[in-house]
């Protein structure tokens, strides 16, 4: 692991009973990356992410962020080390706003809940924090809504400012353009194209327009084995990407 690395996988492995999901598996990714990891259903990109974030355990290997060994650390203290995570089905609070989801994440970023937060100074920061989150994501005018009324899109933008709110240095997106219009695609692609440099992006997508139009580096999986990284130029004129990926009709965008 270099300087350079926030993330390192080394041999890492995921087996449930005889079936090896992950086997042996290297990785890493810089600070400041938009880092995508792609391949057919069943490659192990969702494992991978599940041992990452600490929903899973590992079977095997070793799990480093910025140099600190996590592999056995729970999801609280992973977080806690700067890893965030939005999955592919919503976490959100439905029957609260807007405003309360991100600033619940806040407040618990702090150490607090909304009836803990005895200093009115403090809470009225915490607030405008939140309303800074979501006009970052493109929800600016949303506070008041409440989750459930919101778009499938709008969604996933608010659950990026949720994990926004953690202070993330490491943003786990898992599958975030699932279910999303192209409109909706394009918008949440500006979206983490424009997070700023301290916040290094991981992501898995199907969708690889999404991928070659935003990431700088691609790994692909195969059968749960690291296949090849690259760029995304690389990724896509690589031979045995296409054999193993898309059979011989190449990778396009």
């Amino acid at each position: 692991m270099t300087a350079h690395d926030l993330l390192e996988l080394r041999r890492v492995s995921r087996h449930f009973g005889s079936f090896r999901a992950l086997d042996e598996v290297d990785l890493t990714v810089r600070r400041s990356a938009r880092h995508a990891i792609i391949g057919p259903n069943g490659a192990g990109k969702s494992t991978l992410f599940g041992l990452i974030s600490g929903t899973l355990a590992t079977t095997g290997g070793t799990i480093l962020v910025d140099g600190q060994d996590v592999t056995r650390l729970s999801v609280e203290r992973r977080v806690g080390l700067g890893v965030a995570t939005t999955f592919q089905h919503s976490s959100l609070f439905m029957r609260e706003t807007v405003l309360e989801n991100v600033l619940l994440a806040v407040l618990r970023r702090a150490g607090r809940g909304f009836g803990g937060w005895r200093s009115v100074r403090g809470r009225t920061a915490a607030i405008e924090q939140a309303r800074t989150l979501l006009e970052r994501v493109g929800l600016p005018t949303r506070h008041d809504v409440r989750a459930a009324a919101l778009s499938h899109g709008e969604r996933r933008q608010l659950e990026v400012a949720v994990a926004l709110a953690t202070e993330p240095r490491l943003l786990l997106l898992d599958e975030p353009a699932a279910g999303m219009s192209p409109a909706e695609t394009a918008r949440l692609t500006e979206l983490i194209a424009a997070l700023p440099d301290e916040v290094t992006v991981l992501l898995i997508e199907h969708d690889l327009d999404m991928v070659f139009g935003l990431a700088d580096t691609v790994t692909v999986m195969h059968l749960g084995r690291h296949l090849k990284t690259g760029s995304p130029d690389e990724v896509r004129s690589s031979g045995e990407v296409q054999d193993a990926y898309l059979g011989t009709t190449g990778v396009t965008s």
